[in-house]
C-alpha cells in the first residue's frame, strides 16, 4: 500500500480529490493476501471518462465474481495529483487497496481512443513498470491491452506483453485460469506467453518479426516461434443474450461523463457505412431479449439510484424491439421519474411511437447525425438517410415542444467538394426554418441548434482504410468556410481540432516503427493527447522528426488495395474483398443495402465464427 502521509498530503493540493479516493457505492475491495491473482484495470484518461466506460464495469464485475481474483481500477492522474506524486515519490495506485500497480500480476489497459497512447506510457513509467516489453522479467507485471483500438495493435506493439482481439468477457477467465496454473509450478513469462499465444484472439507482438519493402511498406509479417498462429481471429459472444452483465454498478461521487444506467441492447450494426470501424469490427448483430433487458434494468436501477436509463448499442433505434422496450421501462418507472434516452438517433429510423413514451418522463436534447452535408455524399459513405428524413424528424420533434436539436457531421470525407461542405450549414438553416414556419403557439422552448463537426479519420477495417486522409490546411480551409458563412445566433458551430484528428490517423493506420515516436512524445512531455489543453502539436512533429518517422506517411498516403496493411494478420470475420467492393461502390456512390434486408455477402456468416450472422 502507499503511504498514507504522502497521500493525504497530496489529495490536500488537487482539483478534485474524489478522483482517487475510492470507496464509492458498489465497488468491490477485497484482502490482497487472499487472492491468487491481482489485476489492475488501467483505463489511460481521467477518472471521470473512464467510470462512463461501459467495458471497466462489466470485466471489472465479471473479474472480481471469482473469489480468487481482485480487480482494482487504475486511472491516469491528472497534472496535478501526477505532480504531487512525483514530488511525494508515490507510485501510480489502483482505487480500491491504494496498491502500487507494480504489485499486481496484470496491468491491463483498455484501448478506446489513440490519443491516449502517451498516457500508457504515463502511467507504466509513474507505476515503476519497465516501458517496453522487452525489458520486463519474470517478476513484472503482465502489461496487456483490448478494446476497439487493439484491432491495430502495431503502434504500441513494444509496449504491450500480449493483446485481447475482440470481446474481452468471451477470453478473459479462460486467461487468468492458465496464469494461476503458471503462477503455481513457477511463473516464467515466456512460458505462459507461449501458451496463451495459442489460444483463439490472443497476439504476442514479440512472437512475431516484420520485414519491411525499401517504399517503406510492410512486406511481411513473420512468426518466429512454432506454433503460433498467422492469423489472430477475434474473440466473439455468440449468444449475447446468455453473456455475463453486471447487476450492480460502480456510482461515483463526482459528475462523470455519463451519470445513468447503461443498458446494452445488441452489439454490431447492419447499416454498413462506410466510415464506421465499430460497425464492422463489431458484427454480427447479436441482441438481447426484452425480459432480459427489463430484468437487468430493474436490478441496476435499484443498486445504483440513477434517473436515467440509457439503451446503448451502435444504433439503438435498430433494435428489433425497441417499442416493447422502451414501453415496459417506461410504465415501470414512470411514477419513479427514471427516463429512458437513446444516445442518438438514426434519422431514417426515428420512431415518433417511441419519441411519444420516451418524453413521458422529460425531454432531454435531440441528437441526430447526418453526417454529411449533401445527399451525394451520403450516399459515398452509405449513410442511407435523406434529407426528408430529417425534416420529418425535426418538425415532429418541435411539435412536440423540443427545442435543442444537435447534429453532427463529418468533414474530409472521400470526394467531398465545397458544395458538399456547404451543404452542413444549409441543413442548420433548414432546421431553424422548420422551428420558425410552425405557428407561434405551436413553438416551446428556446431555439437551439448546434452543428458539430469532426475531421475524418480513416480507420482499420473499414471500406476507407485504403484513403488519404484530408491534410491539416484543407481541414482548415473547409472549417474556416464554415465559420464565414455560420452567421446565426440560434445556430452554434463546434469543430474538431484538425491536428488532433491529423495525430488519430497517423495512430490509427501505424506500424509498429511508430513505438520508437510515441515514446520519444513521451519523452517531451507529450500525454492527455486527445484534450486540446494538453495537445502539443509542435512537440510530436519534433518526435517524428527525431525518429526519423514520415507521419504524412501514415496519415495522408492513398494506399493500393494489395498493399500489405500493418493490420491484415487480424481476422474480423469481413472478407477484405466486401471492403474493397465497398470502396469500389463509394466511388460511384453506390448504395448498399441494410444487412437485414437480405445478405450482401460481407463474409460474416461463413467465417471462423459459425454462422452466427
Amino acid at each position: 500500500m502507499i503511504d498514507k502521509i504522502s497521500f493525504d498530503r497530496a489529495l490536500k493540493r488537487v482539483e478534485k480529490p474524489a478522483r482517487y479516493i475510492g470507496m464509492e457505492k458498489n465497488s468491490i475491495k477485497k484482502d490482497l493476501e487472499k487472492v491468487d491473482i491481482k489485476f489492475a484495470f488501467c483505463f489511460p484518461d481521467v477518472y471521470e471518462v473512464g467510470m462512463s466506460h461501459l467495458g471497466l464495469h462489466i470485466l471489472y464485475n465479471l473479474l472480481n465474481n471469482e473469489g480468487y481474483i481482485a480487480c482494482e481500477r487504475v486511472f491516469a492522474p491528472w497534472a496535478d495529483m501526477e505532480n504531487e506524486m512525483r514530488k511525494e515519490g508515490i507510485p501510480l495506485f489502483s482505487l480500491e487497496n491504494k496498491e502500487p500497480i507494480r504489485n499486481f500480476d496484470f496491468v491491463g489497459f483498455t484501448l478506446q481512443y489513440e490519443m491516449s497512447y502517451t498516457n500508457i506510457i504515463n502511467m507504466l513509467d509513474l507505476g515503476n513498470i519497465p516501458v517496453y516489453s522487452k525489458d520486463r522479467k519474470d517478476s513484472d507485471p503482465l502489461v496487456i491491452a483490448g478494446g476497439p483500438c487493439a484491432y491495430n495493435p502495431e503502434p504500441i506493439a513494444d509496449f504491450i506483453d500480449f493483446f485481447v482481439i475482440g470481446e474481452a468477457e468471451e477470453i478473459i477467465l479462460d486467461i487468468m485460469k492458465i496464469y494461476r496454473e503458471h503462477k503455481s509450478n513457477g511463473f516464467k513469462r515466456l512460458e505462459f506467453l507461449k501458451e496463451i499465444s495459442r489460444l483463439e484472439g490472443i497476439y504476442v507482438p514479440q512472437f512475431y518479426d516484420v520485414f519491411y519493402k525499401e517504399d517503406n511498406t510492410i512486406d511481411r509479417m513473420e512468426p518466429i516461434f512454432d506454433g503460433v498462429p498467422r492469423v489472430i481471429n477475434k474473440r466473439i459472444i455468440k449468444e449475447l443474450d446468455k453473456s455475463y452483465y453486471p447487476d450492480k454498478l460502480i456510482v461515483p461521487f463526482i459528475e462523470t461523463v455519463h451519470d445513468r444506467i447503461p443498458l446494452e441492447i445488441f452489439r454490431g450494426c447492419t447499416r454498413g457505412c462506410r466510415f464506421c470501424q465499430a460497425g464492422m469490427i463489431y458484427r454480427p448483430v447479436r441482441e438481447k431479449t426484452v425480459d432480459t433487458l427489463v430484468k437487468l434494468a430493474e436490478k441496476l436501477a435499484d443498486s445504483t439510484g440513477y434517473g436515467d436509463i440509457s439503451l446503448t448499442s451502435l444504433s439503438s433505434c435498430d433494435y428489433s424491439q425497441l417499442r416493447l422496450l422502451v414501453s415496459k421501462l417506461i410504465s415501470k418507472y414512470k411514477e419513479k421519474q427514471v427516463g429512458v434516452s437513446l444516445p442518438s438517433l438514426r434519422l431514417d429510423s426515428f420512431s415518433l411511437e417511441i419519441l411519444k413514451e420516451i418524453e413521458k418522463v422529460r425531454k432531454t436534447g435531440l441528437t441526430f447525425a447526418p453526417e454529411a452535408g449533401s445527399q451525394r455524399l451520403r450516399d459515398v459513405i452509405n449513410k442511407g438517410v435523406t434529407e426528408k428524413d430529417l425534416e420529418t424528424a425535426v418538425t415532429y420533434a418541435f411539435e412536440e415542444g423540443w427545442s435543442t436539436i444537435k447534429l453532427y457531421f463529418m468533414i474530409g470525407l472521400p470526394t467531398e467538394t465545397k458544395e458538399d461542405v456547404l451543404g452542413i450549414k444549409d441543413l442548420g438553416y433548414k432546421v431553424k426554418n422548420i422551428f420558425f414556419n410552425l405557428p407561434k403557439e405551436k413553438r416551446k422552448g428556446n431555439l437551439k441548434i448546434t452543428l458539430s463537426v469532426s475531421c475524418f479519420v480513416p480507420k482499420p477495417f473499414t471500406p476507407f482504410q485504403w484513403i488519404g486522409q484530408n491534410s491539416i490546411d484543407e481541414f482548415y480551409e473547409k472549417i474556416n468556410l464554415l465559420k464565414k458563412e455560420i452567421r446565426d445566433n440560434k445556430i452554434t458551430f463546434n469543430y474538431h481540432d484538425p491536428q488532433i484528428s491529423y495525430l488519430e490517423a497517423v495512430l490509427a493506420r501505424g506500424d509498429r516503427r511508430l513505438s520508437k515516436a510515441l515514446y520519444k512524445a513521451w519523452e517531451l512531455g507529450c500525454k492527455f493527447d486527445g484534450w486540446s489543453d494538453f495537445f502539443d502539436y509542435e512537440k510530436w512533429m519534433e518526435a517524428f522528426n527525431k525518429t526519423g518517422i514520415d507521419a504524412d506517411f501514415y496519415a495522408l498516403r492513398e494506399r493500393k488495395t494489395d498493399e500489405v496493411l500493418p493490420w491484415d494478420f487480424i481476422d474480423t470475420g469481413v472478407d477484405k474483398k466486401y471492403l474493397i467492393a465497398e470502396y469500389e461502390k463509394a466511388k460511384n456512390g453506390t448504395l448498399t443495402r441494410d444487412c437485414r434486408l437480405g445478405c450482401n455477402n460481407c463474409g460474416i456468416n461463413r467465417s471462423f465464427l459459425g454462422g452466427v450472422c
